[in-house]
């Protein structure tokens, strides 16, 4: 990928750029934005510009053999580790390789319930484990084999587990020789302080709405109002905008299970819920962690139409009529409660409890916490 193919980030393009061309490149970078933020994709812009064999000012040259393999995500010192699910491939990126590169090729704007969709694992929870760390460890005893720099890029870092991060530390602490480690995180804050400690923090921003747009129409060729109207439900969201653009339908069903889930709890309809629960627990483990955090992102807003910030809320009519309406129910210490639980519900659920149990608890809380005066 070059610099040219993505939208916006002017500024973050030129930090990378001069760290390069003055020999200031830190031998770790902390490529750390939101959700549908261009983090990977400027960090494998870099990697393709760092190897390539005629570098302009502006830009890799594109034409190169190390540019056309990076391209292609072939470049043999451009090693790529990212979460993967316990499946039968194994439990290391190198099983899943050939996956990667069609998913990453296919889009660089995607998040981690695209990439375990993609491979039939949505049921599971995706990590970087020990043995990625020990295979981490191999490859980089290597020299490199064509290229500048030995390229180790690392996608959602924060899901290692305590050995591979362990690993990753001492390897950052020693780094070999001509080794550019390029991490790409949304959440930082899961990461050990001391990795953060040593790796240069690269500061993404989130798309604006005119570059969203811009990109729906340069690439998916959406009109003008289509392309304005999901990039204004998706925030600066990119990775959103596509899902949305390709599954309205699905949205619309999520929307649809929630809002009938606070309905149920409402009307205190214990057999229904007790059904929901096991409606719930049917779901794949992704989209059952997608529910939940549709939940409190739902309720965030209802918290801030609540306070009078309706101009900063970004909703399609269905979303917008149940915050009016739940709005007159719930009080700001009844959003609390309920937030408090979801946010609860959702670490017991990665960390493998049962889901119908979780669901069935809240639903039953919910139903006595809507009814009580707070």
């Amino acid at each position: 990928m070059q610099f040219s193919e993505i939208i916006g980030q002017d500024d973050t393009k030129q930090l990378l750029l001069r760290a390069v061309q003055t020999n200031h490149l830190a031998h770790a970078l902390l490529f750390d934005g939101p959700e549908g933020s261009a983090n990977l994709a400027l960090a494998l812009a870099l990697a393709q510009y760092v190897n390539c064999e005629d570098r302009q000012a502006g830009d890799s040259c594109g034409r190169c053999a190390s540019c056309i393999k990076t391209q292609k995500l072939v470049h043999p010192d451009l090693h790529m580790v990212f979460p993967v699910a316990n499946l039968a491939k194994g439990k290391t990126s190198e099983a899943y390789l050939a996956d990667w590169r069609s998913f990453l090729l296919e889009s660089p704007y995607r998040t981690l319930p695209n990439w375990l969709e993609s491979v039939n694992a949505d049921n599971k929870q995706g990590n970087i484990s020990a043995e990625e760390a020990r295979a981490i460890l191999q490859k980089l005893s290597l020299k490199a084999y064509e290229g500048a720099y030995k390229i180790m890029l690392i996608w959602l870092p924060e899901l290692m587990n305590t050995s591979s991060a362990n690993a990753l530390l001492k390897v950052l602490e020693e780094p070999p020789a001509q080794t550019l480690f390029l991490l790409v995180t949304n959440q930082p804050d899961k990461l050990l302080i001391t990795i953060l400690s040593r790796t240069q923090r690269v500061a993404i921003q989130a798309f604006t709405d005119e570059e969203v747009a811009t990109y729906l129409r340069q690439h998916l060729n959406f009109d003008e109002t289509t392309a304005r109207r999901l990039a204004y439900l998706a925030d600066g969201n990119l990775a959103e905008a596509l899902n949305r653009s390709k599954q309205d339908t699905a949205s619309v069903e999520q929307h649809n299970w929630f809002a009938e889930w606070m309905r149920t709890c409402y009307r205190q309809d214990l057999i229904e819920l007790v059904k929901q629960a096991d409606q719930f627990d049917g779901f794949s483990k992704e989209k059952q962690k997608g529910l939940l955090e549709y939940s409190i992102r739902l309720y965030r807003d209802l918290f801030l139409w609540q306070q009078g910030a309706a101009e900063l809320l970004r909703l399609p009519d269905n979303e917008m009529a149940f915050v009016k309406n739940f709005a007159k129910i719930l009080t700001t210490n009844h959003i609390e409660r309920i937030v408090n639980d979801l946010n609860e519900a959702t670490y017991h659920l990665e960390r493998n409890a049962r889901a119908k149990m979780i669901m069935l608890d809240m639903s039953l809380t919910f139903s006595r916490l809507i009814k009580t005066k707070l």
